[in-house]
Formats: structure tokens, C-alpha cells, sequence
């Protein structure tokens, strides 16, 4: 080895090293203050943050870390599977979140009987109200997506400039139209009335909300079902083989242009999935949908391009870090929460340039 690969090599090893350690401090300290410091009280809690936290508080913010992060991985899977796994930069993504939960609420609101009107509670909504119209907005994104995928990115393979400007403008032109048909006032699609409930989780006294173990279950459900299509079926095995060597896969007799069709169905699908679980999390209202494409990106950044497990990994630690700092910041600096999110991303960016799950195109 020559001196200047030996001195590049102790370089990036020292650079890794510098990396983890950042990495460990981000962990450690927090976790050491929110865990171990006590106010002149005698109390094991801590003062640090908007208000007292105890131990209850602190697992309420790991539960309220942990169900974020279940929603982040719903939307950023899809994410992961077009852009990670295919290679293909659809910048789109977000405006298919928000388009799934605009359909999804007008179309809650027909079957309740208001119409276009507000004020839909749980109380009006039954199980079919929530379900139909999540299944009709996941197939509507999943068609829209398809059509993108074959009217204009189908003939810019592998040119991520192009494909990134084409799925700009399409989603520029989706948010104009969203405002123009449902306004620009925030809206929420209602929650079923047997799921907004509260469950005695038996720990620390903690009565949590149902709808976000719902969420969780469904994520995890997600998961499942991704991982054993993309890892145990022919379809999934074709996917893969087909973003390694795509002239392969076809010379094998494999429509390729199918198979990557109804990738993008899914991905497209579980993004029109995530607005629909997202609406009724939150609210939907615009400029919902660039939040919601700058957390997949940060998702896929943080766990590796084309990696499902990384994908989870990088909801959790993208989810408890909003969430811990928001609520163990002091109350002057909460605003600054965000701060921690994109030092997640230097920090990983720092020890894994890939990614925590990353691999080499």
C-alpha cells in the first residue's frame, strides 16, 4: 500500500471513529439526564424540558417515538422500494400522501352523509367508514403511480436529474390542484369510533391511545408483507435482480416492465396509505406533503438506499429523536427540535456513508 492510500485509509478510519463517538454522546447524554438527574425535590424525574417528566412520561415518549416511527415507515417503505430499490427519484411521493389523504377524507365524509361539510367526529365513523376509504385512496394513489411510472419515467431510466425534475413538476402541479379542489384550511379524517378509545397498558398507570397502536400494528403488519414479498417471492426476487442487471432479467424472457410497474404500485400505494393513516394522526392541510417527502428522505438516508430493514431502523431513530427532543428540550427551545433530526443525518452520514444498511449501487 502506497503512503497516500495508507495516510486516506487512517483518514476515513479516523473519521469513523470521530462518527461513532458523536454518535454515542447523542445517545448517552440524553438518555443519562432524562434517566439520572433529580431536582432538589428528591423525586426521580427531571425538570429539563416543558414540564416535569417521571418515568411515566418518559415511556409515554418512547410509546409516542415508537407509533411516529410506525407512521414514518408506512410512507418512507414505499419510498424506499421506488426510489431506494428501483432507483427511481420520484420526488412525487409526498404529493401522493396527501392526495391518498384528501381522497380518502372525501370520501369518509360522502359515506357518512356530510358531504363536503366539517365537523365529522368519531362518534359518526364505524370501522367501514375508515376502512373503504383508506382501500379506494391506497388503489387510487397506486394507479396514478402507475401511470406516472410509464407515461414519464419509464423512458428516463437511469437518468436521476431528469426523472427528479419530471416528478417535481408533476408534484408541484398535484398541490396547485389540491388547493384549488380542497382549500387550504388543515382537515382531519376521523378515526373510528371503536378504535379512539384509551388502553390500560398496565405500566406505570399509563392509559395510551388506542389509534396509535393501531398504527403500530399495521406497520408492523407492512413490514411483514413487504419483507416476505421482496424476499420469498418470485416477484420480489425479479425486482431485486432486475435493479442489479436489467438487461439479465430480460434477456431471461422476463417482462421487466411489469414487474417494475407493480413494484411501483406498491410503493405508490403505501404512500396514498401512509396520508390516509396520516390524516387521521395529524390533519392534512398544504405543505403536508414536502414534510412528508423530506422524512422519507431522511429515513432512506439515515438506514441505506434499497434496504427495508434500514428503513425501520431509520423511522426509529428518526421518530424518538423527534420526539425526545421536543419533549426534554427546554420549553424556550423546542423549536430547535428539528436541529437534532439533521445531526441524526451527519452523524450516520459520517460513520456510514451508505447508510446504516447500505450497499453499493
Amino acid at each position: 500500500m502506497s503512503g497516500r492510500a495508507r495516510t486516506l485509509a487512517l483518514q476515513t478510519r479516523a473519521l469513523r471513529i470521530v462518527g461513532w463517538a458523536l454518535l454515542a454522546v447523542l445517545v448517552v447524554v440524553p438518555a443519562l439526564w432524562v434517566l439520572f438527574f433529580a431536582p432538589t425535590t428528591g423525586k426521580w424525574a427531571t425538570a429539563f424540558g416543558s414540564a416535569v417528566h417521571d418515568p411515566k412520561d418518559f415511556l409515554i415518549t418512547v410509546l409516542n417515538g415508537v407509533t411516529a416511527a410506525a407512521l414514518y415507515f408506512v410512507v418512507a417503505s414505499g419510498f424506499t422500494l421506488i426510489f431506494g430499490l428501483m432507483r427511481v427519484v420520484n420526488m412525487a411521493h409526498g404529493a401522493f400522501f396527501l392526495l391518498g389523504g384528501y381522497i380518502a377524507l372525501r370520501i369518509q365524509r360522502n359515506l357518512v352523509g356530510e358531504g363536503a361539510g366539517f365537523g365529522l367526529t368519531s362518534a359518526q365513523v364505524n370501522l367501514t367508514h375508515w376502512i373503504v376509504p383508506a382501500i379506494i385512496a391506497t388503489l387510487a394513489i397506486a394507479a396514478l403511480g402507475v401511470a406516472m411510472q410509464q407515461i414519464f419515467l419509464r423512458w428516463n431510466q437511469g437518468q436521476e436529474l431528469r426523472q427528479a425534475l419530471i416528478t417535481i413538476a408533476i408534484s408541484i402541479i398535484l398541490a396547485d390542484q389540491m388547493l384549488a379542489h380542497f382549500g387550504g384550511v388543515a382537515e382531519d379524517i376521523a378515526w373510528p369510533r371503536n378504535w379512539d378509545t384509551f388502553v390500560n397498558l398496565r405500566v406505570q398507570g399509563i392509559q395510551y391511545t388506542e389509534t396509535r397502536l393501531v398504527i403500530l400494528v399495521i406497520a408492523l403488519a407492512i413490514g411483514l408483507l413487504l419483507w416476505v414479498w421482496l424476499k420469498r417471492t418470485r416477484t420480489g426476487m425479479i425486482i431485486r435482480a432486475g435493479v442489479d442487471d436489467r438487461a439479465m432479467v430480460s434477456a431471461l424472457g422476463i417482462n421487466i416492465q411489469l414487474t417494475f410497474a407493480i413494484a411501483f404500485a406498491v410503493g405508490s400505494g403505501l404512500a396514498g396509505l401512509g396520508g390516509v393513516i396520516g390524516g387521521s394522526f395529524a390533519s392534512l392541510a398544504p405543505g403536508v406533503d414536502a414534510n412528508w417527502l423530506l422524512y422519507s428522505l431522511v429515513v432512506v438516508i439515515i438506514g441505506g438506499m434499497g434496504s427495508l430493514g434500514g428503513a425501520a431502523i431509520g423511522s426509529l431513530l428518526l421518530g424518538l429523536t423527534t420526539n425526545f427532543s421536543a419533549a426534554y428540550l427546554p420549553s424556550s427551545y423546542t423549536y430547535y427540535s428539528i436541529i437534532f433530526t439533521f445531526a441524526l443525518v451527519a452523524v450516520v452520514l459520517a460513520v456510514r456513508p451508505l447508510g446504516l444498511f447500505g450497499r453499493p449501487a
